[in-house]
């Protein structure tokens, strides 16, 4: 009977030894099941970062090419509003020339009068008071017969095929203050060879006749052939 009661003692020993074993061993593989899976983590998240980096130049070009056309579509607004507003003063009895420009773009937002009416047009939203491409927010004020002007007056010939561009509107040909230098040949005539003055009429006082941007980034979107940002004009004179 002894002898029974110790086999049994010594058969339950094997099977709590084993027992054990076998828990170590459940234990030792769920070591390595997480360790597999770490290390499948780690080159998963190696890969969507290697994408990101890879995606991130596109994103930032696209993020900038929306930048470029929200500031070309509020710029030709400003255009669009300077020549309402010289015609809304060629009616008031201004003089045709530039005593009937805007002299600042804050005239633009407030609008002009209407003759029989008390509040004013509004021709200019504020948002497009705004240049969305300069860290200011601020567009640069291009005066007559500025060197932002001329620039602008040659890449523009040099996009239309060394042709002189028209002003259409009747009451703007009015205005002799945009083409200088005079009229000549430039069919060699290249974006180096410009003046590229960077906001010297913004500094000046006085009537305006457009506005371009501050920021000196080229751009990924092209203006009449100019890939610039403060090389764009936007002025009513050659829509």
């Amino acid at each position: 009977m002894s002898h029974r009661k110790e086999h049994h003692k010594i058969l339950g020993m094997v099977q709590v030894s084993h027992l054990g074993d076998l828990t170590a061993q459940r234990a030792s593989d769920r070591s390595e099941e997480a360790g597999y899976t770490l290390v499948a983590l780690i080159a998963l998240m190696t890969l969507m970062a290697l994408f990101a980096m890879a995606a991130a130049p596109s994103i930032l070009q696209q993020s900038q090419r929306e930048r470029e056309k929200e500031a070309i579509f509020r710029g030709e607004e400003v255009a669009d509003a300077i020549r309402i507003y010289y015609s809304a003063q060629l009616r008031n009895g201004r003089t045709a020339g530039d005593t009937a420009l805007p002299t600042d773009i804050d005239q633009l937002v407030e609008g002009v009068p209407i003759r029989g009416r008390t509040k004013k047009l509004q021709i200019l939203r504020p948002s497009a008071a705004r240049d969305p491409l300069s860290s200011t927010g601020e567009w640069t004020l291009v005066r007559p017969h500025s060197p932002e002007m001329t620039d602008f007056v040659k890449e523009l010939m040099i996009y239309a095929g060394n042709l002189r561009p028209p002003t259409n509107d009747p009451q703007l040909k009015a205005i002799e203050l945009v083409m200088a230098p005079p009229v000549i040949a430039i069919s060699g005539l290249d974006s180096s060879t410009t003046s590229s003055s960077g906001g010297l009429s913004a500094s000046s006082t006085g009537p305006f006749i457009g506005v371009s941007s501050s920021s000196k980034h080229d751009s990924v979107l092209t203006y009449y052939g100019i890939d610039r940002h403060d090389q764009w004009v936007f002025t009513p004179l050659f829509r």
